[in-house]
């Protein structure tokens, strides 16, 4: 095992040894040691316990090392996986912590390879990511281990497989097939122009985002000025129901309020005819502005 992490140098082999000499915990210890974390929060019992199982951790990272990606950083990875499932293990369901924690490591670890591999983002979609992942094991299940285009029939077979698109499976054998290409290398040779000058820039043009800011500044002023036409329970309705990022529901408020969810729609109609009024007298049509929906 160690041998796959030798070429980090001494301190991953160090690491690594010191890992695999962990005792192996007994099925009752170990659901003891994730009561403990659980219902204590005893972070000894979290270290005995996930220090038992840096191997598992170790030996999930080895199998993905062949993406290039560093062997530290797979078990980095992967040790973020042990941790988060030491914090959703259950006990009360008598299943082996390892079983459980395998999931969880390898969907770290999985999730890291996706965001460092490629300059490209590869796969989003979990039937994306079941390719990404298959793919090479199926092609050379057939015996197809090229890396030139691959046939109708090979494609066609791992489409159902897989159960997704062909096209998908072309593509991704492309992507896998193909290194990323430097976004500074030059588009043709003895030319100046490099592929990173084709790249759209999609941040604001820096004249439309200062009226941009303007105007978000001045509606802001605008709405703050209609609210003083409201009371203080009208105004404490329209702020949770229309001002904040996550609207709180009418049954929710009627309960803080101690008055029926109907009422709170009520007070909450008559107060946007109160603020259409505050900022007709201020903007005009605050419809057309955007700043209230029609009631």
């Amino acid at each position: 095992m160690a041998s796959a992490y030798d070429s980090n140098g001494p301190a991953d082999r160090a690491f690594v040894r010191t890992a695999m000499k962990a005792p192996m915990l007994e099925q009752q210890h170990e659901l003891d040691l994730a009561r403990r974390w659980r219902d204590e929060e005893d972070e000894a019992a979290l270290h005995e316990l996930t220090t038992a199982y840096m191997r598992l951790v170790i030996s999930m990272a080895t199998r993905f090392r062949h993406y290039g990606l560093p062997m530290s950083d797979l078990v980095s990875e992967g040790n973020v996986g042990l941790m988060m499932a030491a914090a959703r293990f259950e006990p009360s369901r008598e299943v082996r912590f390892s079983t459980y924690a395998s999931w969880w490591i390898r969907s770290s670890i999985q999730d890291y390879v996706l965001r460092n591999w490629s300059i490209v983002r590869t796969g989003t979609t979990s039937a994306q990511k079941s390719l990404f992942f298959n793919l090479r094991r199926l092609r050379a299940q057939i015996d197809d281990t090229g890396d030139g285009v691959m046939t109708k029939e090979n494609t066609s077979w791992i489409s159902e497989h897989l159960g997704v698109p062909v096209r998908d499976v072309e593509s991704m054998a492309s992507r896998l097939s193909a290194s990323d290409r430097s976004l500074n290398a030059p588009m043709v040779a003895d030319g100046d122009g490099e592929w990173q000058d084709l790249i759209v820039d999609g941040s604001a043009i820096p004249e439309d985002q200062v009226m941009t800011d303007h105007d978000s500044t001045r509606r802001k002023e605008w709405i703050a000025d209609a609210l003083k036409a409201l009371n203080e329970r009208e105004t404490h309705i329209i702020l949770q129901r229309r001002l904040c990022d996550e609207s709180v529901t009418l049954e929710a408020l009627g309960i803080e309020l101690g008055i029926s969810k109907e009422r709170v729609r009520q007070i909450e109609h008559q107060a946007l005819g109160k603020l259409r009024k505050a900022l007709v007298r201020i903007v005009g049509d605050p419809e057309d502005s955007g700043l209230i929906p029609n009631v």
